[in-house]
């Protein structure tokens, strides 16, 4: 998931909440180093920011004290482009000789590139890393695969509603307490102001949808075993995907419009003025801010099926990790920690708006910052995650979820049979990933 740099620009303002891989590669051999050296160059790959001299210079922070600590290493950092990053960090998993020793990676990818054989299981590091017992629980998930630890959440990422204050005080609406409210107040303002939407969806926006499918207590896939299998036509999540998609149409967003819209473009369409309320990231806080709406909005958690219930929102965002092939574990595990630990993101929050991993950081930065409160508060009550499988990277990169809200909302397929199609898609990526 990232958030400052890209709250500046509302184009990228998800490029990373929710990584997943766009380019597949086989699985590499192990290609663990048989050397431990504790001197020498590091090599480190982090992800390029659209402004990224902030960043930057946390990082040039975090590296002084890691050499001042140890005196005959040296760090080299790369900045990536993000959409080249998984062709990329696949690549040097297979090619140790030019691979880095320590890289950033989006939290969606972290089963894939277990399974690749790339990154190196930190589990005993981290379990005795003191700032770790602080970690948020779905941010810890976001590293785990199989019960082992293979990384260090950097930062997350989570969703909630905006909505105009004008608006709403000129129609006499009050925020929406429950999903019912939210449909309802939604079509009003559509009804009241027919040239708005009143909350802008997309039939491409999956992290915007999947709260009305948790929120009503379905599934992505369940888990037994090591193994998953899809719950997306479960009856539950079936209710959600119907509470989602009833919002495509004239009396809200309409279908011809709105079924091609992916997060960046309901985001932007609420900065512009054209919409009522919109599910945006605390990454997008500085895009509306720098839209037609500043100083006319505020934001509320997304409300859950019963009054007063948050919905479950994806925790998107970045971790990072440690290459197997590297010839430096303890150092390169060092510096993994010296990138993620409470300090930095203290400072990662100041200069990008990076929401941290730990708790207690999270509720300082609450403290300072009003804006994210909404979002603390939607990530306390309880976010999800995707499916710790390699399978999610194909199953995302297919387009198979947002394929089955396009084929719902154009009214190509009812609910139940687009539901059962993208369940045997999924089923067919679960088994093809063992």
């Amino acid at each position: 998931m990232k958030l400052r740099s890209r709250i500046a620009v509302p184009v990228t303002a998800f490029v990373l909440a929710g990584l997943t891989a766009t380019a597949c590669a086989p699985q590499t051999s192990d290609n663990s180093s048989s050397k431990d050296e504790k001197s020498g160059t590091l090599r480190v790959w982090l992800f390029q920011e659209v402004n990224n001299d902030p960043k930057k210079k946390v990082v040039d922070e975090a590296i002084a004290g890691f050499t001042k600590k140890h005196k005959d290493t040296k760090v080299e950092v790369e900045y990536i482009p993000v959409e080249t990053r998984a062709q990329r960090i696949k690549a040097a998993f297979n090619d140790p000789k030019s691979a880095p020793d320590v890289i950033e990676y989006g939290n969606t990818d972290t089963a894939g590139y277990v399974k690749d054989g790339g990154l190196a299981d930190v589990t005993k590091e981290f379990g005795e890393w003191a700032d770790a017992k602080d970690t948020d629980p779905t941010a810890k998930q976001s590293v785990t695969v199989g019960g082992k630890v293979y990384g260090a959440p950097f930062f997350v990422g989570v969703r909630a509603l905006y909505y105009r204050t004008d608006v709403f005080k000129e129609l006499g609406l009050k925020p929406p307490t429950s999903q019912a409210e939210l449909i309802a107040t939604a079509k009003q303002i559509r009804k009241a102001k027919p040239q708005m939407y009143g909350l802008a969806v997309g039939g491409t926006y999956l992290y915007g949808a999947m709260p009305f499918i948790w929120s009503n207590g379905g599934e992505i896939a369940t888990e037994s075993g090591g193994k998953y299998q899809a719950a997306i036509n479960s009856a539950e999540a079936q209710k959600g995907i119907t509470a989602y998609t009833s919002l495509f149409g004239d009396d809200n967003c309409p279908a011809a419009k709105c079924a091609t819209m992916g997060g960046n473009a309901t985001v932007t369409a609420f900065a512009s003025g054209t919409a009522g309320m919109a599910i945006g990231g605390d990454f997008s806080h500085a895009a509306v801010e720098a839209g037609a709406v500043k100083g006319k909005y505020a934001v509320v958690p997304l409300p859950g099926v019963k009054s007063g219930e948050i919905a479950p929102a994806f925790a998107g965002g970045n971790n990072i990790g440690v290459l197997k092939s590297s010839s430096h574990r303890t150092l390169a595990v060092d510096l993994m920690k010296s990138f993620a630990d409470k300090n930095v993101q203290r400072k990662l929050f100041d200069a990008m708006g990076f929401l941290p991993t730990y708790t207690d950081v999270r509720n300082e930065v609450a403290a300072k910052e009003p804006f994210v409160k909404p979002f603390v508060d939607t990530l306390s009550s309880g976010a999800k995650f995707v499916p710790a499988s390699s399978a999610w990277g194909q199953i995302d990169a297919s387009t198979v979820l947002p394929t089955m809200f396009q084929e719902i909302v154009s009214g190509k397929k009812n609910v139940a049979t687009a539901a059962d199609d993208a369940a045997k898609k999924m089923d067919a990526a679960f088994s093809a990933a063992g």
